[in-house]
């Protein structure tokens, strides 16, 4: 059995003003409530995403802030894909919080800001820019059905700084941890 733990880590930040990948590293980030993270592409009232932007000029971002956990880097280096941070084009990489196993809707402290896990990051074709066997490596086939590997999308509630070092902190609300470990057990 493994129960996820409601704390971990920043690893590291990154952004990237221009779309595309790879989202550079950086010494820190400055997450703007209901915008995304200052200075990135996909920060904005609306969604950014090119592909989904351009059916869906008006809709509201719900997608401002990638984060995926770093033991995703490990996994694919089993599979003779070495990328490094900000190659998935994630904005936070963390460690000691299972963030592919928690609920959409959670709330999560994550250095000063707060955000909440909009959806499960479904990776698209730009992922072969960086190794044409990506984009795969971080999709599960089990039947028809997909699981995706390669992060949450979240939209920021509170803004605030998160810097590498940072602890991230599932809460009930915007002060309380919730103990999830009693709520989330997978074999």
């Amino acid at each position: 059995m493994v129960t996820i733990t409601t704390q971990g880590s920043v690893v590291t930040v990154c952004r990237n003003p221009n779309p595309g990948l790879p989202k550079p590293p950086v010494d820190e980030i400055y997450l703007l409530e209901g915008l995304g993270v200052e200075g990135d592409y996909h920060a904005g009232k609306f969604v950014r995403h090119r592909s989904i932007a351009k059916r869906y000029p008006n809709l509201p971002n719900r997608r401002q802030v990638l984060i995926t956990d770093v033991g995703i880097y490990a996994e694919l280096a089993t599979k003779d894909i070495h990328i490094t941070h900000g190659m998935l084009g994630e904005n936070v990489v963390i460690e000691g919080l299972a963030i592919m196993q928690v609920p959409v809707g959670t709330r999560l402290r994550l250095g000063d800001a707060i955000v909440e896990v909009t959806e499960v990051r479904r990776p698209c074709y730009q992922l072969h820019e960086m190794d044409e066997r990506l984009l795969f490596a971080v999709t599960e086939r089990d039947g028809k059905q997909r699981r995706y590997k390669a992060g949450m999308m979240t939209c920021v509630l509170q803004s605030g700084r998160v810097r590498p070092g940072d602890l991230i902190t599932i809460l009930e609300d915007r002060e309380t941890a919730v103990p999830l470990a009693d709520t989330i057990n997978h074999q």
